[in-house]
């Protein structure tokens, strides 16, 4: 059992570390007040191949693992870049993998490459307004029509909508009244994102400005059947593919965004006298910024436990779950405690740890609820009876 990085891992890590300093608070926090998408940040990691670091060699990525991609999910959020940084790349590391598991080689030679190299951005579109995380209940249709499909609906809370050239979808096919098991009849497009056929509008949210969230419109998108991923009705079992890996990713963004909120914690609690000494040493400080340490090493432990699994092609659920609501809870805490830690200044702009709290409320609520994992939890690894 080895727990240290191996010579690549720290090769990741701290060649992030160095791109990420470049992007200073400053920038962050001029992105979270004008909103505007961090290009510039994006195509820095497109430059140096970053946004590959799991996609195949032959197609011009770096054929690594998920537990690299957490290393370096985890840096960028830790650098103070957040879930601002963190969400600007994050669909172009996990989101394309059915595509690389279930896509034809000429899919794989005709959608990867752009997304590697930056000059195409995604969007992931599965959840919807009245469905949540009931995926087979998905209302979404896409009607076969000679050699496209024709797509109507609506989804909810798209992240990069605005900025993004394509989308990958699941739509349902086969009416679910038509289908033996519910899981059945969804299939899966990586395809053009067509504005005159889809309306997208932002909604205005907590934090995380400069990267979107957004309703989006299908109105008569046509989609090629070369756009379809896999044999059609199949793609609930191929989005499973990036389900997991997103639950690890998300989880090492938030133990990374916990680390830069308890680090400026730490910092603050060092410099600042009041009653004659460093707020640091009352051990009312001391204790809670202690406590997160130790959670954020161990929902960390698990991140890389989960990541460990997928890459060797083990089961993960029930750790890449773990991982996610450890990791968010984790990071959660330690926001919080910055803030406080900070006083009536961490309720100020300039220190930071305010934006910090309003991002982790990401990995908190999305891709799945801590009360869902639980549920999973108790179910698939207790054996208890489901609950829903």
């Amino acid at each position: 059992m080895q727990f240290a990085y191996t010579p690549e891992q720290e090769s990741v890590r701290d060649a992030i570390a160095r791109l990420c300093a470049g992007f200073g608070d400053e920038y962050w926090l001029a992105r979270d007040s004008d909103g505007r998408f961090p290009q510039e940040f994006h195509q820095a990691l497109a430059r140096d191949g970053w946004l590959g670091i799991c996609m195949p060699e032959p197609l011009g990525g770096a054929g690594l693992g998920i537990a690299e991609a957490a290393i370096m999910m985890r840096a960028i959020a830790e650098s103070g870049a957040g879930m601002t940084g963190a969400s600007a790349v994050h669909m172009n590391i996990f989101g394309l993998n059915p595509v690389v598991v279930f896509g034809s080689t000429e899919q794989q030679a005709r959608m990867l490459p752009p997304l590697i190299a930056g000059t195409e951005r995604a969007c992931f579109a599965v959840t919807e307004p009245n469905t949540g995380l009931d995926t087979t209940k998905l209302q979404t249709r896409a009607e076969r029509r000679g050699d496209h499909y024709v797509v109507h609906g609506q989804k909810v809370w798209i992240s990069t909508a605005q900025v993004a050239e394509r989308v990958l979808l699941l739509a349902r096919t086969t009416p679910l009244e038509q289908v033996t098991r519910r899981t059945e009849g969804l299939s899966l497009f990586y395809t053009a994102l067509d504005r005159t056929k889809v309306r997208v509008r932002e909604i205005p949210k907590m934090g995380r400005k400069a990267v979107d969230s957004n309703e989006v419109f299908f109105d008569g998108l046509e989609v090629p059947v070369e756009d379809r991923i896999g044999d059609e009705g199949k793609g609930f079992d191929y989005i499973l593919h990036g389900l997991n890996p997103e639950r690890i990713l998300v989880a090492a963004e938030a133990v990374g965004l916990g680390a830069v909120a308890l680090r400026r914690a730490t910092e603050y609690a060092k410099d600042r006298r009041v009653f004659g000494r460093a707020i640091g040493q009352n051990q009312a400080i001391q204790h809670p910024l202690a406590e997160s340490w130790m959670a954020l090493e161990a929902a960390w432990l698990m991140v890389m436990q989960a990541a460990w699994r997928y890459d060797q092609g083990m089961s993960c659920g029930a750790e890449a779950n773990a991982a996610k609501y450890l990791a968010a809870e984790a990071g959660f805490e330690a926001c919080q405690r910055a803030v406080m830690t900070h006083g009536g200044f961490g309720y100020a702009r300039e220190y930071h740890v305010e934006r910090y709290l309003r991002e982790v409320m990401i990995p908190r609520i999305a891709p799945v609820s801590p009360q869902l994992i639980l549920c999973f939890i108790a179910e698939k690894v207790l054996g208890l009876p489901r609950s829903y």
